[in-house]
């Protein structure tokens, strides 16, 4: 990588520690980490704020995701916006902002997505929310379509280190989703109306 490269993907991670399920909570005199489960993800928040706040969150986790990958496929080129979005999503579940303790990355994964290749990231938020509405469980629908990111890239015509940095941010989210295959394959994982994602 050149100094610009590496300047940018750092700069993706820096956008991504920015952490709206953190920062807007405050804004309204609520800390996030110590309501419900703790998380600072958008689940936590929709349970412990309700859907405005919850859907706050999620237009700033998807924005980080844009902001990120379109200022690495505009400065350096595609492959590197792939990489300053995997960046961002790594930032978002480990935000230097806020002591390291961040979300799962499936919303800032999903912005990402909707800057590189827009129709493929409509119809994964699609295939999101359809999932959730048939299993009830937001881990399933996560799960089930980052783990479709390299093929469905692949199929779109993307090759060599965007694929890469496409199956590094999978296998962050899909890591970031310990707790829930446990609990999922224990027979334990909450619903939606519970959900601790």
């Amino acid at each position: 990588m050149d100094g610009t490269t590496v300047a940018v993907v750092a700069t993706g991670y820096l956008i991504g520690s920015m952490d709206f399920g953190v920062v807007i909570a405050r804004m309204r005199g609520v800390d996030i980490y110590s309501m419900g489960s703790g998380n600072p993800g958008a689940s936590n928040v929709l349970r412990s704020m309700g859907r405005g706040t919850a859907a706050l969150v999620v237009l700033g986790d998807i924005g980080k995701g844009i902001g990120a990958a379109a200022m690495g496929d505009l400065i350096v080129g595609e492959p590197t916006g792939f990489a300053a979005g995997a960046a961002a999503v790594l930032g978002h579940c480990f935000p230097v902002w806020h002591g390291f303790r961040g979300g799962k990355g499936v919303a800032t994964a999903a912005g990402l997505t909707l800057w590189l290749e827009p129709l493929l990231g409509v119809a994964m938020l699609l295939a999101w929310g359809l999932l959730v509405w048939l299993t009830r469980r937001a881990s399933v629908a996560s799960l089930v379509v980052v783990s479709a990111f390299v093929p469905a890239y692949a199929a779109f015509g993307h090759r060599q280190w965007s694929l890469v940095w496409a199956a590094a941010t999978a296998a962050l989210v899909i890591a970031r989703h310990h707790g829930n295959i446990r609990r999922l394959l224990s027979g334990a994982e909450h619903t939606v109306e519970s959900d601790s994602t």
